[in-house]
């Protein structure tokens, strides 16, 4: 039983074949799978721009966790384990982008984790962790000191910014999402009058937002792009040439992002705490999507796939 995308905005549960299994693979139930509201949201209304692997029908998800019940000899996993699944390409002729929103994968078992039985459901959220830890946790980057989005990922940024002994400040234009904050601000863009920002960090994937970011920042200041952007961008020269402004984009996490987010998490350094705020069953998805693109109080949607299994 998996989630079909057949076409924009139309969503069905089917039964697919599964692809054999090799000796390097592992076959996992999943337990649950978040539903991402950037890529995804972007997947179910059409307007993903042209990238690898695009076409319809699909099987979307790329944050799942769940129990390994077989494991080739070759896949370095055991059965028994609870691993994340980022994903799946195991459905035939339905393509995997991101794949792992279905009951059952098959999958190479290096691209799995195993992590901590104590963060259950919470593993779902490991991949959007990741994605904020490679923006601005490698070697030779700055953590920002301006976050625009107070989504999951943007309060994933800043709770990793506050590990590393940053004090960011986050902007959010809606006012139901500036509560819950765990030691930084959030604040109306509208009322911030700063124009010194060394580092903005951009997660609202709104293009249009670029000429302010860029006449907040100090000299020699940056901006990454952590988002997902379904439009061109651009910006007006003078301001960005006067104030010699740097653009970054942060692209796609690596697997020792994904490692260094499960050791954060593990030993309680980095709260995944409170970013859940609905759970669906499976059953139910096409509703579940609804709500996780189109309810603003809903900052993370987690299907329930072990009635499934």
């Amino acid at each position: 039983m998996a989630v079909v995308l057949e076409r924009p905005e139309h969503l069905v549960l089917s039964r697919l074949p599964l692809t054999e299994a090799t000796d390097d693979d592992v076959t996992v139930d999943i337990e649950w799978s978040g539903i991402s509201t950037g890529t995804e949201r972007l997947l179910w209304s059409g307007r993903m721009p042209a990238f690898p692997g695009m076409g319809y029908p699909l099987v979307p998800g790329y944050e799942s966790v769940g129990r390994v019940i077989s494991a080739g000899g070759n896949s370095g996993r055991r059965v028994g384990e609870r691993v994340f699944v980022p994903g799946a390409k195991c459905f035939g002729d339905v393509r995997g982008l991101f794949g792992g929103a279905a009951a059952r994968v098959i999958l190479p078992g290096s691209r799995t984790i195993q992590f901590a039985e104590a963060l259950a459901e919470q593993g779902v959220l490991l991949a959007l962790a990741a994605t904020a830890h490679h923006a601005h946790s490698q070697p030779g980057l700055t953590q920002p000191d301006l976050i625009v989005g107070h989504g999951v990922l943007g309060r994933m940024i800043a709770r990793l910014a506050m590990v590393a002994g940053a004090n960011p400040v986050v902007w959010e234009t809606n006012a139901e999402r500036r509560d819950g904050a765990t030691g930084y601000a959030v604040i109306d863009p509208a009322t911030d009058t700063r124009r010194d920002y060394r580092c903005i960090c951009d997660v609202s994937g709104d293009g249009a937002l670029l000429d302010t970011l860029i006449s907040r920042l100090a000299p020699g200041g940056e901006v990454v792009l952590a988002g997902f952007y379904d439009e061109p961008l651009s910006f007006v020269f003078p301001p960005a040439f006067m104030r010699e402004a740097r653009l970054r984009v942060a692209a796609q996490w690596l697997p020792a992002d994904l490692a260094a987010v499960k050791d954060l998490a593990e030993s309680g350094r980095l709260s995944l705490d409170g970013l859940i705020t609905h759970r669906s069953d499976a059953m139910q998805a096409d509703s579940a999507y609804r709500t996780a693109f189109g309810d603003p109080s809903c900052l993370k949607m987690i299907l329930d796939w072990r009635s499934c299994s």
